[in-house]
């Protein structure tokens, strides 16, 4: 039983741990986004944690303690690759050309271990389906790709093609959120309750309780989202 307790302690206690470190690595950055040693650094620690829990003979503490000085190590590389050009060289992929003017480049794509067939799908992902269409594609520090299309296949857009909107757009806010007023959003948006009460009655609906959610943007645009019946 003493074992099993201890198993418990050191999955909450090393999983709390990990997560701090690993939020303090990746930030709001997605894990395909990573650089290499980011990911390394990860891949480490779950090995050392993964050692951790399912040997209780491994003393405890060594394995926090790891965890702690990886996630320092990787805050310092981190340091250097921002203040060092020649350490971000070193540590990390720099962006390559792979495609240009609509001709793969044979020894680029080599150098960053990519088949003709792994460019091909990722260019399929990005709706491009024809390389003549292409007047630069980049792969990234994180392994994706960048694809600069030529002028006459470039989506255009509406200050490009004159059209008007009316106006700019704005943030809707959620004025109602779990059947309650939010009076933050609301004086943000200058309406009062009685006000959105009159707009929510448009909708059917009597009292803020019946609502879920509420959003409206700052032209008066009112989206709601109700209770399931």
């Amino acid at each position: 039983m003493n074992t099993y307790l201890m198993i418990a302690f050191r999955i909450v206690s090393i999983m709390l741990l990990l997560l701090a470190s690993t939020l303090l690595i990746m930030g709001k950055r997605p894990i395909g986004e990573l650089p290499v040693f980011d990911l390394l650094t990860l891949v480490v620690m779950g090995s050392i944690v993964g050692a951790d829990i399912a040997q209780p003979e491994i003393k405890h503490l060594p394995t926090a303690f790891a965890v702690v000085v990886l996630a320092v190590m990787q805050r310092c590389i981190s340091f250097l690759i921002v203040k060092s050009t020649k350490a971000r060289r070193m540590i990390t992929f720099e962006p390559t050309i792979v495609i240009q003017d609509g001709q793969i480049l044979l020894k680029n794509l080599k150098s960053v271990h990519y088949t003709v067939d792994d460019l091909l799908m990722l260019l399929r992902e990005k709706n491009v389906f024809t390389l003549n269409q292409i007047d630069f594609c980049i792969v990234e520090a994180s392994g994706n790709i960048s694809v600069l299309k030529k002028a006459p296949y470039e989506t255009p857009t509406v200050q490009e093609l004159g059209v008007s909107t009316g106006k700019e757009r704005g943030l809707p806010l959620a004025v109602i959120l779990e059947g309650k007023f939010q009076r933050k959003n609301m004086m943000q948006l200058n309406k009062e309750e009685e006000e959105i009460i009159k707009y929510i009655r448009m909708f059917g609906y009597s009292r803020p309780e019946e609502i879920f959610v509420a959003l409206m943007d700052p032209y008066g645009q009112l989206h709601i989202s109700p209770y399931e019946k």
